[in-house]
C-alpha cells in the first residue's frame, strides 16, 4: 500500500489533512526549493533523495515535502518525533529499514522537532545515517546551527523554508474551495477576495492555520441560490472578534499602528497592548507590529534604554520560531518593555539634523588624517599621518580638538544631544567627561 493510500484523506479528516498536496506540481509556496532545476525538484525527478534538514515556521510544508520525496523516490517513509520517540523507537525503524533494505527499498526517516534530539536518539541514529540505511529528513522551527547535534549536521543539507505570503495562502484556500474530491467544492461556497484576504493575514504564514480558519469559517455559511455564500460577517465566530477587519490599505490599518505607536511613545503599555490585540484581530500582519516596534526602539527609547531594540530584535525572531500564536506573546512583551522603558529621540533629532547637514554640504571632504594609506602614494599624500589611534590613548580616548575627525570645512555643530532620561543620562555624563578633556588639551596645546 503506498503512502497516499494509507493517509486517504476522508470527510472526517481536517480539511488541511485532506488538501495536503500529492505532487511538487501541486505545492504553494518554497518555491526556491521546489521550482523547476531546484533542490528538491531535482531529487523528485531523479527519485535519489539526500539527507536534509527542513528549517521554517509551522504551516510551511515540512511534512508534506517529506511525503511527497518518500512517495516520488519509492521508499518507505518512517515518521518519528523527538519529542515522542525514545531510543527504543529508533530501533525499531532502524529493524523496519532493514527488512526494507533486504527487498531493495529505501527508507525516509521524518524526523519531527529535530531540534530536541538528546543524546542517546543521537547515538542510535548516527550510526544508521552515516551507513546509508536511513535517510534523514529533519524537520525544526529552530536555527539548526545551534540546536542540532554537529555530526548530523554535517551529513545534512540545510533547506530554509519561509512562511508563505498571503497570496500563497489564498491560493492554498481557493484550491480547497474549488477541490470536489478532498476540499469544499461540491459545496459551491462563494467567498470574496476580501474575507479570503482577511483570513490569510490571521493565518500569518501557516497553510495548516489557514486551511483551519477556512474550514471553521465554512460553518457559517448561509445558503445561495444553488450553494453557499460565506459573509465577511461570519469572521466573528472565527477570529474571535467583531470582523470589522479592515482593509490592509484602509484607514482603519495605519490608525491602529499609529495608535499603537504613539501609545508607546506616551508611555501606556495598557493602550498599546489593546490596540495591538485589535490590529492582529482585525486580519493585521503580526509583523507590521513589530517593524513598527523596531522603529519605535530608535526614533522613541533609543539610548535611554539601550537594551530596547535588541529585545525588540529578539521579539521579530521568537515570532518567526514559534509561530502566530505563541509568538504573539513575543510581540507583547517587546511592546510592553518599550512602552515602560525611559523616553529620548536624541537619536532621531541627531539623525535628522545629521542628514540635512550632509544634504548642504555635497563636496564634503573626509579629513587626511582619518584616510586610508594602503600604498606608498596615498602615504606621500598624508594620507593618515597625524591619526590617533584611540586605543593607545590615556583613557582610550584622544583629546582635543585637532582630532575631533570634523571635516575642516565644515562649521561644527553638535548634533546628538541626549537627555537626562534612563540610561541616556550617562551618555551626557562621558560626553561632557570627553568635552572638558577636549578643551584642557586645547588649553595645554594638545
Amino acid at each position: 500500500m503506498d503512502l497516499f493510500q494509507r493517509h486517504a484523506p476522508d470527510d472526517a479528516a481536517p480539511l488541511a489533512f485532506r488538501m495536503r498536496p500529492r505532487r511538487l506540481e501541486d505545492y504553494v509556496g518554497q518555491q526556491a526549493l521546489v521550482g523547476p532545476g531546484k533542490p528538491l525538484a531535482r531529487m523528485a525527478e531523479s527519485g535519489v533523495v539526500r539527507s536534509m534538514i527542513l528549517w521554517g515556521p509551522p504551516g510551511t510544508g515540512k511534512t508534506t515535502l517529506a511525503e511527497i520525496l518518500a512517495e516520488v523516490s519509492g521508499a518507505h517513509l518512517e515518521h518519528l518525533s523527538a519529542v515522542m520517540a525514545g531510543v527504543k523507537e529508533i530501533r525499531a525503524a532502524v529493524d523496519r529499514a532493514r527488512d526494507f533494505q533486504a527487498r531493495e527499498r529505501p527508507t525516509l526517516l521524518f524526523l519531527d522537532e529535530i531540534h530536541r534530539l538528546n543524546k542517546s536518539q543521537q547515538d542510535a541514529l548516527l550510526p544508521h545515517v552515516e551507513s546509508g540505511l536511513l535517510t534523514l529528513i529533519g524537520a525544526t522551527t529552530e536555527n539548526p546551527s545551534f540546536e542540532v547535534n554537529s555530526a548530523l549536521l554535517s551529513r545534512a543539507r540545510v533547506h530554509v523554508l519561509k512562511s508563505l505570503t498571503e497570496a500563497e495562502l489564498v491560493e492554498v484556500m481557493q484550491r480547497a474551495l474549488n477541490d470536489e474530491t478532498r476540499g469544499l467544492g461540491a459545496r459551491r461556497i462563494q467567498v470574496n477576495d476580501e474575507v479570503l484576504a482577511i483570513l490569510a493575514r490571521a493565518a500569518a504564514g501557516d497553510a495548516r492555520r489557514a486551511l483551519g480558519l477556512l474550514e471553521t469559517a465554512c460553518d457559517f455559511t448561509l445558503a445561495e441560490g444553488s450553494g453557499e455564500r460565506l459573509p465577511r460577517e461570519a469572521l466573528e465566530d472565527v477570529i474571535g472578534h467583531t470582523a470589522s477587519a479592515f482593509d490592509k490599505q484602509g484607514d482603519h490599518y495605519y490608525d491602529l499602528l499609529s495608535a499603537i505607536h504613539k501609545s508607546i511613545r506616551s508611555s501606556r503599555p495598557d493602550a498599546a497592548l489593546l490596540y495591538i490585540a485589535r490590529f492582529m484581530q482585525g486580519g493585521g500582519d503580526p509583523l507590521d507590529v513589530i517593524r513598527r516596534l523596531t522603529a519605535i526602539a530608535s526614533e522613541d527609547v533609543g539610548n535611554a534604554d539601550p537594551r530596547a531594540l535588541p529585545l525588540v530584535m529578539s521579539a521579530w525572531d521568537a515570532y518567526l520560531r514559534l509561530g502566530d500564536y505563541e509568538g504573539q506573546r513575543a510581540i507583547a512583551h517587546a511592546a510592553i518593555h518599550l512602552a515602560v522603558a525611559p523616553k529620548s529621540n536624541a537619536i532621531d533629532r541627531a539623525w535628522k539634523q545629521a542628514k540635512d547637514l550632509a544634504a548642504s554640504q555635497p563636496r564634503l571632504e573626509v579629513p587626511t588624517y582619518l584616510r586610508n594609506a594602503p600604498t606608498k602614494l596615498m602615504e606621500s599624500l598624508g594620507h593618515g599621518e597625524g591619526y590617533r589611534y584611540a586605543h593607545s590613548e590615556p583613557d582610550g580616548y584622544p583629546a582635543g580638538s585637532a582630532h575631533d575627525c570634523w571635516p575642516d570645512e565644515v562649521p561644527h555643530r553638535p548634533l546628538y544631544h541626549p537627555t537626562s532620561h534612563g540610561q541616556e543620562k550617562r551618555y551626557a555624563q562621558i560626553m561632557a567627561w570627553r568635552a572638558q578633556r577636549d578643551a584642557e588639551a586645547d588649553d595645554a596645546g594638545g
